[in-house]
């Protein structure tokens, strides 16, 4: 099959071997795969996975790996002690995890469980799900982003008293948004440098919009909280006093530091960015202020069902997430164009394009 395979640290599109199904497993056919900030900080960041000894990830810098796990494909085949549950030609998708018996691995992280970002691979019977409806590959393929919002959001779980400010939107603080805006909480404050990624925030749910580069998110949250931009940063008070949660979504060493230092005192943050070259935190400040700081974690498989039961029926459209569509050949370059912060939310590869 022909796939953008990650060798020594470099993609090159190139012919490599169909994988076979085990137990279990059925062969699939890329439909759609989405470039996910992900991929590029596990090709990047080698020593990242390198500190992780769960097994899930594997980084062979000598290995074929191919990426991708933001996906949506087609039933080819089926391996041993499978249930052949649908026909062949359906489409579908899961939470990217290869389920095998030396334990799971993450689709799309290591040569033993190739991606999306080839023409075939394996997908794990048990947990697969259909696509139901005929809403577009492309857009089908980025149910797997807004279970991480999902995820965040469910443990979120924001109070009345609460106000969200969502601190980066690209793909995952869209995501973020968009699970804030379906369990109806309000008002939504966002922010982030690039203008075209702050109007896709509203078309996404969010209320309010910021420029970093024109006013403190804090400063805004602090005056919508309170009526007053000089508001005192402690805000104590009673059950009735205005608190904040932040989600950082954005994955860049001195953010969640920076959230940290600005935020008011018990400020709840979900760190969804986890910048993959670690980050110093002001310990003391999160201290005196009382932070709570939640760091990934997920998304769990109920996230993941739910967010893609929205997004394949069509009852959540992430249409204003999507960018350009890319075949095979434009991988190296599309890969290297997903770095751009001032680019769409989502690149998405159709292989047989």
């Amino acid at each position: 099959m022909r796939a953008a395979v990650l060798r020594e640290g470099k993609i090159e599109v190139r012919n490599i071997p169909d994988p076979t199904p085990g137990p279990g497993e059925i062969l699939v056919r890329t439909c759609a795969c989405g470039i996910c900030a992900s991929d590029i900080h596990f090709m990047d960041n080698p020593e990242a996975d390198a500190d992780d000894d769960s097994g899930l990830t594997k980084y062979d810098f000598n290995a074929d790996i191919v990426m991708g796990h933001e996906y949506v494909a087609e039933i080819v085949d089926y391996g041993p002690k499978t249930e052949r549950k649908w026909a062949k030609g359906t489409r579908i998708s899961s939470l990217p995890v290869l389920i095998r018996p030396d334990g799971p691995k993450v689709i799309g992280y290591s040569a033993e469980a190739l991606g999306g970002f080839g023409e075939y691979f394996l997908m794990t019977e048990a947990i697969a799900q259909v696509v139901d409806s005929a809403i577009p590959d492309e857009l089908v393929a980025l149910a797997d982003a807004m279970s991480v919002g999902w995820y965040y959001v469910r443990r979120a779980a924001v109070a009345a008293n609460e106000i969200p400010l969502v601190i980066g939107c690209g793909a995952i603080g869209l995501s973020v948004i968009a699970a804030l805006k379906r369990q109806g909480v309000g008002p939504i404050m966002a922010a982030d440098f690039v203008a075209s990624r702050r109007q896709t925030a509203i078309a996404m749910g969010a209320d309010i919009v910021i420029d970093p580069a024109e006013v403190s998110p804090y400063r805004a949250w602090r005056e919508l909280a309170t009526g007053s931009p000089e508001a005192t940063r402690t805000l104590m008070g009673g059950a009735d006093v205005r608190k904040c949660v932040v989600f950082e979504c954005v994955g860049i060493p001195g953010v969640l530091n920076g959230v940290v230092k600005s935020c008011d005192r018990d400020t709840r943050i979900f760190s969804a960015g986890g910048p993959p070259e670690g980050e110093h935190l002001n310990t003391m400040t999160a201290k005196r202020k009382g932070l709570n700081i939640q760091f990934g974690g997920g998304p769990l498989m109920s996230d993941w069902n739910a967010a893609f039961a929205e997004v394949a029926s069509g009852r959540l459209d992430v249409t204003p997430m999507t960018g350009r569509v890319v075949g095979l050949d434009e991988m190296p370059s599309a890969i290297n164009d997903a770095r751009d912060a001032n680019g769409p939310a989502r690149i998405v590869l159709v292989p047989s394009r």
